[in-house]
């Protein structure tokens, strides 16, 4: 479940709180006082088992007793009784509880699944146990023991601890914010952040979303949800536990690299949520966000009246990542007109220090209409010339009514300083306390904004079809598994990696010394060894490794080797030993890539700089799986090693994009192979004329499901792939659209007629921009369909058709949507393609299909009768027909009939 029945928890007709009391200081009376008076419009009851009256208002002995059916209920009784007050609850149909009570963890492992088994039936949504509780200010509603009622606004707050919720209410309350929901989710047995990121991505009182994670659930739908909330609004989450130990038992340099924090980071970077690393920063977000709207572009004006301010703010700016706006010649003309002689000329625009408040109208002015300004931030340290409340008056009194670019203020000092933040505060401008805090503030808007562009990224096409050799690979993992290996051999890690096109060096098994010694001087040319040991994951650790081996010295070399790991290592299993040509490396950079299974998200991938002092370089990034070119890019822009790829100094640029494929087949390579729990290439050669892999570990285990269902993210669901024949001869490939096809998107459309554009968008469209058709190609596959009709060859060819399934949060009832080109007309596309989509979301399990069809597309609607969808007037627009298809009986024969371009 996601949304399902959260109205009842943040809108609620009607509320009870079960365990209410008249005693001083007792939970039961706080959770009365605030339901109370709060506001809330509909009837509050109280459940007492003791009590007729409580508080001068009638009080009820237990739920059956109420006068009607609780929306939501409150409960703040001992754990031991909660399954039955909520099988109790569910029994009187209401919808939505928040359990206060702790005690359900640990020991009360089994009350919690007599709590769930009571509520689920009745879709009884639980929010807790043990939590402070739920506020919607706009409804009015305190269902907490929150000491503060916040007023309302457009900021909404979830948090896994209760006292998360009271200190930003606590803040908030002197900055006048205000929000429209808290909620304070405990344990999380039902209600977790996916669900609650859904609800309140569609809120239409949630401008922002804040979040405080200690650990997340349902990683594939917290994923989807972020996803999809993140696209619509800000999100932006601070996470506990950053530093804390993980991956102690990692055998490989990936897992020992692939730490807890690190995988969360990759995860709400890829849904495009902005992390802070502290409460604070989360705070001063909160006052950015309720304030400002996300800033054009990156370019920043700083005005101040102190040199020593303004260098603290560009120092900050810069070790952000920020952007100083280069002032025109018609700015600081404007500027050398009102400004003394000794101002600064430059960005920042130091007003000097004895600056009235005229001077500081003069240049806001000046720098309003700087067509480089994305935002300004304009500072003040006190000064005995002026008041810093009179220099605040007139910044407000420059600001236009409207149009004018985020204006960030930061007046330095003390108690002296907050008649000046709070005229401030009082017209909307966000305030903080340093100039540091406020170039903070600025940049997160900046990452925001930059998050949001890289979604919406488009991917460029694959430069070649990628096929692996999926027999190969599995064959190399059926051995291992076979003899009860956890890791692979290097060469039969090498084989796996071949499979999937990653150039690979040619590795020779030599069961003792002097076998080692004849391949040597069969290959004729200089030599690594490497002994061979199914417990000795980490050779170079033990002295298991020799580079650069003249081939007449490789047999010593090898009786050496196998002396000195008896006598350090004397339980390990020396198979043999691994003879390999040595690979000229020239320039080439060493890198480290690979797989680990992360026990929430799943496989994750892995890069950085890599060699033996992998750990020590420490210059590593996460990435969730599955990748593109773009996310590919992404990942390796982030690491300080990519400034070595790009070529520094005379030093020509590395194969970056060999670099980028082989992290896009690493992505599909777990994707294909769920045996595969951990993959290390330690390392990975980059140089100028390609990527090889040099050494690679592979662990593996029975696998129970496939591996697509292990990722976080549904990756390209390439079983639904099917050739369409059509009646003209001709063979398509059907298939679901990827990001690579928005060109394509964007060229179909433009050979939409008119009319086929209204009946598709219901609207006039002249063209599909890019925000436009990057949410058509880049779709969440585990919440929406879009299949493609196209060539079959090419990989992203020309598209000619699109049917699309948009389902809700809950997967019960989806939307379609198809476009057929008119060449196409005749062939019973239109009705083929709408069969294949309604298989499709019966499979999904999905009850209902929907669409709204324009009353004049009279095509479209013959096609859906013949397909046996009902009618039914839109109640809000006359020329619309709303049509559904009721999928849970039997499925329906495909009809005859075509609708080939609604």
């Amino acid at each position: 479940m996601t949304v399902r029945n959260l109205d009842a928890l943040f809108r609620p007709r009607s509320v009870a709180l079960v365990g209410a009391s008249e005693r001083d200081g007792a939970l039961g009376r706080l959770l009365l006082e605030n339901l109370r008076s709060g506001g809330f419009a509909g009837p509050i009851r109280a459940v007492n088992a003791h009590h007729d009256r409580l508080l001068g208002a009638p009080c009820y002995r237990d739920v059956a007793a109420l006068p009607e059916t609780p929306d939501l209920a409150v409960i703040a009784t001992p754990p031991d009784g909660v399954p039955d007050i909520v099988a109790a609850l569910a029994a009187r149909g209401t919808r939505a509880a928040v359990v206060i009570t702790a005690g359900f963890s640990g020991d009360g492992a089994a009350l919690r699944e007599r709590l769930l088994a009571a509520a689920r039936p009745a879709l009884l949504r639980v929010v807790g146990p043990n939590c402070l509780g739920v506020l919607a200010p706009h409804a009015g509603l305190n269902a907490s023991f929150a000491h503060l009622a916040p007023r309302p606004g457009g900021i909404a707050f979830v948090a896994q601890s209760g006292a998360m919720i009271t200190s930003i209410l606590d803040w908030a309350a002197s900055r006048g914010i205000g929000f429209s929901a808290l909620a304070s989710i405990g344990d999380m047995a039902d209600v977790d952040f996916g669900d609650l990121l859904d609800y309140l991505a569609d809120d239409r009182d949630t401008r922002a979303i804040l979040l405080y994670v200690e650990a997340v659930t349902a990683a594939r739908k917290f994923m989807s949800a972020a996803r999809a909330a993140a696209r619509s609004k800000p999100v932006i989450v601070v996470k506990a536990g950053r530093h804390a130990a993980a991956a102690r038992a990692a055998a490989s340099h990936t897992g020992a690299l692939a730490g807890r924090d690190a995988v969360y980071d990759a995860a709400f970077r890829r849904a495009g949520m902005l992390r802070v690393d502290t409460l604070e920063e989360l705070f001063d977000a909160a006052e950015t966000l309720a304030l400002v709207r996300p800033p054009r572009g990156e370019r920043l004006v700083i005005v101040t009246n102190g040199g020593g301010i303004g260098v603290l703010a560009t120092d900050a700016l810069a070790g952000r990542g920020g952007r100083l706006a280069e002032l025109s010649q018609a700015t600081l003309a404007r500027l050398d007109a009102v400004l003394p002689p000794t101002w600064s000329h430059a960005n920042p625009v130091d007003i000097i220090g004895d600056a009235p408040p005229a001077r500081y109208r003069a240049a806001m002015q000046a720098v309003l209409a700087e067509p480089a300004a994305d935002a300004i931030l304009v500072l003040n340290c006190p000064t005995a010339v002026t008041a810093g409340e009179a220099a605040a008056a007139a910044v407000i009194e420059a600001l236009p009514a409207r149009g004018a670019p985020p204006v960030f203020t930061s007046w330095v000092g003390g108690s002296g300083t907050e008649a000046a933040r709070s005229r401030f505060r009082a017209h909307g401008i966000p305030t903080y306390e340093s100039p540091e805090d406020a170039v903070t503030a600025f940049q997160h808007l900046v990452e925001y904004r930059r998050n949001q562009a890289a979604l919406l990224e488009t991917p460029p096409s694959l430069p070649e079809v990628f096929s692996p050799d999926l027999p190969a690979a599995r064959a190399a993992l059926a051995a291992a598994l076979a003899a009860g290996r956890e890791w692979l051999s290097e060469i039969e890690a090498k084989q796996v990696l071949a499979a999937y096109g990653i150039a690979v060096v040619e590795t020779r098994f030599a069961a003792d010394a002097a076998t080692a010694g004849a391949v040597a001087r069969g290959l004729g040319v200089a030599v690594a060894l490497k002994i061979v040991s199914p417990d000795l994951t980490h050779k170079s650790d033990v002295g298991g490794v020799v580079l650069d081996l003249a081939p007449d010295a490789v047999q010593a070399a090898a009786e050496a080797m196998r002396e000195r790991i008896a006598a350090s290592q004397p339980t390990a299993r020396i198979e043999g030993f691994a003879v390999e040509a040595m690979v000229a490396r020239g320039q080439g950079v060493e890198l480290i890539a690979g797989v680990v299974d992360d026990h929430q998200f799943g496989p994750v991938i892995l890069f950085g700089h890599g060699g033996t002092a992998v750990e020590l370089i420490d210059d590593t990034v996460i990435a969730l799986p599955p990748l593109n070119l773009s996310l590919a890019r992404a990942a390796i822009a982030r690491t300080r090693v990519a400034r070595l790829l790009g070529g520094y100094r005379g030093v020509p640029a590395l194969d970056i994009e060999g670099v980028a494929l082989t992290l896009v087949r690493l992505s599909q390579l777990v994707v294909d192979l769920a045996e595969v729990v951990e993959l290390d290439i330690n390392p990975l050669l980059a140089r100028v004329d390609g990527v090889t892999a040099l050494d690679a570990r592979v662990r593996v285990r029975p696998a129970s499901g496939t591996g697509a269902a292990r990722l976080a993210i549904r990756p390209y669901p390439g079983e639904l792939e099917q050739v369409l024949r059509l009646a003209d001869g001709r063979s398509l490939l059907l298939r679901p659209i990827r990001p690579e096809d928005e060109p394509a998107l964007v060229r179909t459309f433009s050979r939409l007629s008119p009319e086929e554009v209204r009946f598709r968008f219901f609207a006039p469209l002249k063209f599909l921009d890019h925000l436009m058709a990057a949410r058509f190609t880049q779709i969440d596959y585990d919440r929406q369909m879009a299949l493609v009709l196209t060539e079959q060859a090419a990989m992203v060819g020309e598209i000619h058709a699109v049917v699309r399934l948009i389902e809700d949060p809950d997967g019960e009832r989806a939307e379609f949507a198809i476009v057929v080109e008119r060449e196409l007309a005749g062939q019973g596309l239109g009705t083929r393609l709408m069969q294949v989509i309604i298989d499709y979301a019966r499979a999904r399990g999905v009850d209902v299909l929907w669409g709204e069809v324009l009353a004049d597309n009279h095509r479209m609607l013959a096609l859906c009768r013949e397909l046996g969808f009902h009618e039914a007037a839109h109640p809000d627009e006359p020329g619309i027909v709303h049509v559904e298809l009721d999928l849970g009986g039997p499925s329906r024969p495909a009809a005859s009939a075509s609708g080939d371009h609604p």
